[in-house]
């Protein structure tokens, strides 16, 4: 517990630039995800098309790799510094969105095809078939692997360390500039990451119980 007690403040930093890249990250997932996932579903050939390419490029390339990108392509496109934490926000939520639109996309197709068909005989246009009709059945069946790739985000943001990044990836570096035990550091760094993920699981099985359909 010494590891902890005597380095609270740096602890708390790394916890808090965890917790930013983590939460800004998946907004960033989510909305884009969604958009996405609905231009791979979407009966206009040119949405789809963007939607295929966007997920294809983007989730075949290594994550560390877009960093690399971010950190040094884009501060040159827009001709100014960025700060590195908001470049890592936006690396991990325009990766993770991949896997969001897919799994949005695996959960679309499992509501019948004849409720969407239905929907559009009635005169509802496409957004108000996916917003009222299909993602509303959608949802309850993506949670278990949606909590997966936010799972795997969390994981992710310890690439960020590589990039100047205080967060719970880089908090060894730092700690051993103070003497401390690296191998100590680590076990206390997964603990942490399992109680996070433990959370995750938790929530998880609340959006399960409360979404659920009564058969």
């Amino acid at each position: 517990m010494g590891i902890i007690i005597d380095n609270l403040d740096l602890w708390g930093d790394a916890l808090w630039g965890t917790l930013v890249l983590f939460f800004a990250g998946a907004a960033i997932a989510l909305v884009l995800g969604l958009i996405v996932g609905a231009m791979r579903v979407s009966p206009v050939p040119i949405a789809r098309a963007v939607g295929t390419v966007y997920v294809n490029v983007v989730r075949n390339t290594p994550l560390t790799l877009l960093f690399f990108f971010f950190a040094f392509g884009v501060p040159l496109l827009v001709g100014t510094r960025v700060d590195f934490l908001a470049l890592g926000i936006w690396a991990l939520g325009l990766y993770t969105a991949t896997y969001v639109a897919e799994t949005i996309r695996s959960g679309i197709n499992t509501v019948p095809v004849g409720q969407a068909e239905a929907a559009r005989a009635l005169g509802l246009t496409f957004s108000q078939v996916m917003t009222l009709i299909v993602l509303p059945q959608a949802s309850r069946s993506v949670i278990p692997p949606m909590m997966s790739v936010l799972i795997a985000l969390l994981k992710n943001t310890t690439v960020a360390a590589g990039f100047s990044v205080l967060n719970l990836g880089s908090i060894r570096a730092y700690l051993s500039e103070r003497g401390e035990n690296a191998l100590g550091v680590l076990l206390w760094v997964m603990v942490i990451f399992i109680v996070l993920v433990l959370l995750l699981g938790w929530l998880q099985r609340w959006l399960e119980i409360r979404w659920k359909v009564t058969r």
